[in-house]
């Protein structure tokens, strides 16, 4: 009996360092988590944009041989704390100077296949990088669009 409860008391003292060391390293305040999840952001959208770099590259050829006008579209959007930003994505339709008739705007071949594969939104890590969205984001929160 004595050998059992010495083994319980040595595996309760090995639980308890293994909590301590554990929770050494989780971060107390808000202002702690914050800055884990934007190096956590800096570093995933940075890794991203430098593998798809050829690709994006690739794609805004394509979209500016296929038609006039800017490779992006820029969308006013609110984030958090009601900060204004623009987000930006790939232009998948017909730049307005070359609207024929109608209001409704043309899908160009190119714009086809970015919203196939749903590209058209690789540009937004630009705005990860600069701290206006988040990829970690604990609230699951989406910026909400302006009218």
């Amino acid at each position: 009996m004595v050998n059992t409860d010495a083994r319980t008391r040595e595996i309760t003292a090995r639980l308890v360092r293994a909590r301590r060391l554990r929770s050494a390293w989780i971060p107390r305040s808000e202002f702690a988590l914050a800055r884990m999840r934007r190096l956590g952001d800096i570093v995933l959208a940075g890794a991203l944009l430098a593998l798809t770099l050829p690709l994006l590259v690739i794609v805004g050829l394509g979209i500016k041989c296929e038609s006039q006008g800017p490779m992006f579209e820029k969308q006013m959007c609110i984030a958090r704390g009601g900060r204004r930003f623009y987000l930006l994505r790939f232009r998948t339709t017909a730049h307005a100077l070359e609207r024929r008739g109608g209001s409704r705007p043309h899908v160009t071949t190119v714009g086809q296949f970015l919203r196939y594969t749903r590209m058209e939104g690789l540009p937004q890590l630009v705005n990860v990088l600069r701290g206006e969205m988040s990829l970690f984001d604990p609230d699951q929160y989406s910026p909400s669009f302006l009218d």
